[in-house]
């Protein structure tokens, strides 16, 4: 008889040539479906390594998956690779009112950094976390500015968040929040804030990366102020996503995410898994605040 360790690795061994299997035999179909700088090759192997960081998506459905793997693809912002963007296991309430696990796409904020410098009137982007202890002013109007001198050593607790857009024609915006108005902002905003109890779900990124989080939500809100390209609107109308079906534009298949309950309240079980602790420090899962 098989000890428990050995029925382990049998297990993962079975799930991970399953999954190869499940891409391998669609690589035809699938391949139609990626961007031309991806192959169903190099897909296989972002497919595996995601999965090993977080061996708590092989309880995702297979179809679940593959929507969010292809969501990544299409987007060129791939799972794994500096925090651009995350495949999150997510209990998913169904409609006849059960729970189903499955995988949903998030871009991080170093994702909209990425996207951002795809487009062609961009020129820098400057991203910062404010602390306590440094030299900080802003001023907003028509001779806006934005001083910032980080303290040497120890800074303190984060207090502030901005970002700076430089385009290529010289202009310059910026966008600074606070952090209570930041974490405000996810509270009113965020699908992952149980009103109910006053506090963010566990094991999603308000709760264990705010300063990601609110980043995020700062650089989503310069963004609406930049000019946006097709590629920008599309991949974040894509952010926090469940799609179980894969095809050549992931844009045009509809969103499977549900976050409430039968009465419209936000569902306290439909939140996000924790992942293995192996895969915590790997990540930084991007949401929109």
């Amino acid at each position: 008889m098989a000890k428990p360790k050995e029925m382990k690795q049998m297990v993962t061994k079975t799930k991970t040539t399953d999954i190869r299997t499940l891409i391998q035999k669609s690589v035809v179909e699938l391949g139609k479906a990626l961007p031309s700088h991806m192959s169903a090759e190099r897909l296989v192997r972002i497919a595996l390594t995601t999965l090993r960081l977080t061996p708590k998506l092989y309880t995702c459905t297979p179809e679940s998956f593959l929507g969010a793997l292809f969501q990544c693809a299409q987007t060129g912002l791939e799972p794994n690779i500096e925090g651009q963007a995350y495949i999150i296991p997510f209990n998913n309430r169904q409609k006849d009112g059960s729970f189903k696990m499955e995988a949903q796409f998030q871009i991080g904020y170093k994702g909209l950094a990425e996207l951002f410098y795809r487009h062609e009137k961009s020129l820098a982007l400057d991203m910062q976390v404010v602390k306590e202890k440094d030299e900080f002013d802003y001023a907003l109007g028509t001779q806006s500015f934005i001083k910032h001198r980080p303290a040497n050593g120890e800074r303190g607790a984060s207090i502030g968040y901005y970002a700076v857009a430089t385009l290529q024609n010289g202009a310059s915006l910026f966008k600074y929040m606070s952090k209570e108005d930041a974490m405000k902002h996810g509270q009113h905003y965020s699908k992952c804030y149980d009103r109910k109890t006053g506090n963010f779900y566990n094991f999603t990124p308000w709760n264990t990366n705010p300063d990601a989080m609110c980043m995020k939500t700062v650089l989503i809100q310069l963004m609406k102020l930049l000019p946006k390209s097709i590629e920008i609107q599309r991949a974040m109308a894509m952010d926090e996503t469940i799609k179980t079906k894969v095809d050549k534009d992931m844009f045009a298949v509809p969103d499977n995410t549900d976050w409430n309950n039968e009465n419209g309240q936000p569902q306290e079980e439909a939140q996000m898994v924790d992942v293995e602790a192996g895969a915590k420090e790997d990540r930084e899962p991007g949401q929109e605040g």
